[in-house]
């Protein structure tokens, strides 16, 4: 089946799955972990969907300091597949927002993605079957706007619905509250656009130009929260 967004290397998308049944497809902090590996290793042109279970066999529990290891300190050659500018992984889901920089990059790195990470759950939990709902569904993101108020989707109002699972519905009442939390959440790359914390995963490209300090995008993300901008990506945004 053709996609309704073909995919163009310099074009920039919505990358968004979750679990089949709406299951979880992370239980444990563990699985956050794994699941950031994948985003960091698969990202490679020469990379295969084994490595990360090569790395462990060789050298031990993994965490994100000895990938550093690997891929910095032994001078490891790299070929992204694709830029990530931001994350976001929740307990069913997880949303990306990405940019296609090899003929065929995004598709290569999602298959290598989702099969390695569904491998390892599986494998974990001792479950059979699809772990994923269907293949990833992708939405071309083709003006900055729309570009900036994504990435405070993805980074802030993703985390937001575990502490407010009705905002959608009833709105944002505590903004507070919410940076708060998501200041907190892992799982997002909210931390690496305040200033917070360096990243192997992403690649700010022209949204570090457009969001040149952390006080652009704190300055952003409260207007997108108390001018109630994110509706307009509604439509577009994972159901």
């Amino acid at each position: 089946m053709r996609r309704k967004f073909p995919f163009v290397v310099g074009k920039i998308y919505h990358i968004y799955n979750r679990g089949v049944a709406k299951c979880f497809i992370c239980s444990q902090e563990a699985d956050y972990w794994r699941f950031l590996q994948g985003l960091c290793l698969f990202n490679d042109i020469k990379s295969a969907t084994n490595i990360l279970w090569q790395l462990e066999k060789t050298r031990g529990r993994l965490t994100l300091g000895v990938l550093k290891n690997y891929i910095v300190t032994e001078g490891k050659e790299r070929k992204p597949l694709v830029r990530i500018f931001a994350y976001c992984i929740m307990p069913n889901h997880f949303h990306l927002l990405v940019e296609e920089i090899q003929e065929g990059g995004i598709s290569k790195f999602m298959k290598k993605l989702n099969q390695g990470y569904a491998r390892y759950f599986n494998n974990k939990y001792q479950r059979v079957g699809h772990l994923w709902q269907d293949k990833f569904q992708n939405v071309l993101v083709d003006n900055e706007r729309y570009l900036l108020y994504l990435l405070v989707y993805i980074n802030v109002l993703n985390p937001a619905e575990l502490i407010k699972p009705n905002w959608k519905e009833r709105g944002i009442k505590n903004i507070e509250k919410v940076l708060e939390f998501a200041e907190k959440y892992q799982w997002s790359t909210h931390q690496e656009y305040l200033g917070k914390r360096g990243s192997l995963i992403i690649d700010k490209g022209i949204l570090g130009e457009i969001l040149s300090t952390p006080k652009e995008y704190l300055d952003l993300v409260r207007s997108v929260l108390e001018e109630k901008k994110y509706e307009e990506i509604f439509p577009l945004a994972l159901e």
